[in-house]
């Protein structure tokens, strides 16, 4: 079985991951230190545990081994009762626009395209037209400030029903739950501010060139080499775009003949990368370690499904922080199964490095699993740390190989320097370099944050998705009507939220999205739940089944 997995000689990938420098997990590490990852219980919707599945032991010839099982997060099902209106609210809206389309067909012609088939066609174009276009004001909001604990948003009107937006002039200024800041970062004064400045001076402003030519400077090796210290790894490398990173090196590493397991709910970068790749990718459901398991071991078995013979290479791909639903990857148990069938494992840290862990660290800090058990560490610098850009780490053969053979490295230009200097800064406060405790302040704060808000919301009785330790917190609303009214309402009322629809969620999965920030006080968070509690009240949104708690919860 494990020969499926091994990489043939002839393969020049093979040596893209030093696994004989992958230590392994201490058992005592893992099974003994508190469990903060849902191992023995999946988390409801009241913050109450209940078991899914128990540790089972099994007797072995050598002693008692435990073996521990999958951990399915289970969260409180959509009632049938709102699932049927919800169908027929989208269905309605689709058939008024089949009949209005009937009549008055949509012009795509272009001029001097007589006769030629349309460019812009299909129901994607047709769902814009006649679905997003009617709420397109509570998307692409225009705004005047850094998005930091409050933003200031340019006021925006329609005088025909969605088609083109107009400013009113006025400035609305909101609490900000809808920027991925989650420690603070994203501030116009301070430490961080001033270094920026200084890079712009002393660098200018962009290198003007890729990395494989002109465009690395010392503070783009100084960057890579922090990185690398933070993740405790070997080396990483730095990429101007957190989308991109995904998306162009993942053809890097894997290629056809490559077998790939990949999240249901995966980051569409990581789709589109996998699909760029041309390796077969298979979905498992979503942080599901049974489910993955049982198609892992298929797979092996049967081999490549038209030769039988075993891939060339196999590869987990998950997220640390999946960003629409609030879950955290059940680490340990991925470990485990990589370990087991000898695959690789690519973790995305995009929302969970800074925002999880004692240390910022990411998923691995906040499960204390060993950073090389991780074989390909991804994350981005456009949550945690306030700037753009994303990274990848792990062994010195894998960051060597993506240095000459990522499209990244060949095709775009490097990252701006004051934006590579606002993360030395940003992450040397994280990291303590800087002499005061600021960064474990912040990191403190966002946890005490994270956790009091989610447990309002749910004491509230709306049906809130996710970890209790995520900062990604949905609150579900299902109509679309309804996501359109509380995303208007909460902006009157001084809130700046995000509301999320099909198709980036199921059509039974329409939400709000609050995104908490170490800057948020215990004063903005109550403020942001009572308008929360009287918009849900408005339009009937507190769809929780299970018994609200009148403990008193302390921030």
């Amino acid at each position: 079985m494990v020969a499926h997995t091994e990489l043939p000689s002839q393969v020049p990938n093979e040596k893209i991951l030093n696994k004989d420098q992958i230590s392994k997990c201490s058992d005592a590490k893992n099974l003994g230190r508190p469990r903060r990852d849902f191992g023995d219980a999946a988390h409801l919707q009241n913050g109450a545990a209940v078991p899914v599945q128990d540790v089972e032991k099994v007797a072995l010839t050598d002693g008692i081994k435990q073996k521990r099982k999958g951990v399915h997060h289970k969260e409180e099902e959509c009632s049938l009762f709102v699932a049927f209106f919800t169908f027929v609210s989208y269905g309605v809206l689709l058939l008024v626009g089949y009949i209005k389309e009937f009549f008055s067909p949509p012009s795509t012609k272009e001029k001097n395209r007589e006769g030629y088939v349309p460019l812009y066609i299909g129901f994607e174009s047709f769902y814009t037209r006649n679905v997003y276009r009617r709420i397109q004001d509570c998307w692409n909001r225009a705004i005047c400030s850094v998005p930091g604990a409050y933003i200031d948003l340019l006021e925006r009107y329609s005088p025909d029903y969605g088609w083109t937006m107009k400013l009113t002039g006025k400035v609305l200024k909101c609490i900000n739950v809808g920027s991925y800041n989650y420690l603070g970062f994203a501030e116009n004064v301070g430490p961080c501010h001033d270094d920026a400045e200084k890079a712009l001076k002393d660098y200018g402003i962009s290198a003007g060139s890729p990395r494989l030519e002109l465009g690395t400077s010392d503070v783009h090796r100084q960057l890579e080499t922090l990185v690398s210290e933070f993740l405790g790894v070997e080396d990483a490398i730095t990429f101007g775009m957190g989308y991109a990173t995904n998306v162009l090196n993942l053809p890097s590493i894997l290629g056809p003949g490559c077998l790939v397991f990949s999240d249901e709910f995966n980051h569409a970068s990581l789709i589109l990368g996998l699909r760029l790749s041309g390796a077969t990718v298979k979905v498992f459901r979503h942080n599901d370690s049974d489910d993955l398991e049982r198609k892992l071991r298929e797979a092996i078995i049967h081999g490549h499904p038209r030769t039988r013979r075993p891939w060339k290479k196999a590869m987990i791909v998950v997220e640390g922080i999946y960003s629409m639903e609030g879950t955290i990857c059940d680490l340990p148990n991925l470990i485990r199964i990589k370990k087991k069938y000898k695959t690789y494992l690519y973790v995305d840290e995009a929302h969970s490095i800074g925002a999880l862990g004692p240390n910022g660290g990411g998923v691995v800090d906040y499960y204390g699993v060993d950073p090389k058990e991780v074989d390909i560490h991804m994350g981005t610098f456009t949550k945690s740390f306030g700037a753009a850009g994303g990274y990848i780490a792990g062994s010195k053969e894998l960051i060597n190989h993506l240095r000459v053979n990522s499209h990244a490295q060949m095709y775009a230009v490097s990252m701006s320097p004051p934006v590579v200097q606002q993360i030395i800064t940003s992450m040397s406060t994280i990291m303590g370099k800087n002499g005061n405790d600021d960064g474990r302040r912040r990191i403190q704060q966002l946890s005490r944050n994270v956790k009091y808000f989610r447990q309002r919301l749910r004491q509230k009785g709306f049906i809130v998705y996710g970890h209790d330790d995520s900062p990604v917190v949905p609150m579900l609303l299902y109509l679309i009507p309804k996501i359109s009214m509380f995303v208007r309402e909460l902006t009157k009322r001084g809130v700046a939220g995000v509301g999320v629809g099909f198709p980036a969620t199921r059509i039974t999965g329409g939400r709000m999205r609050f995104c908490l920030s170490a800057a948020h006080t215990k004063e903005m968070l109550d403020k942001i739940l009572e308008e929360v509690d009287e918009v849900g009240h408005m339009c009937c949104a507190h769809y929780s089944s299970i018994p609200k708690s009148a403990e008193n919860i302390e921030w």
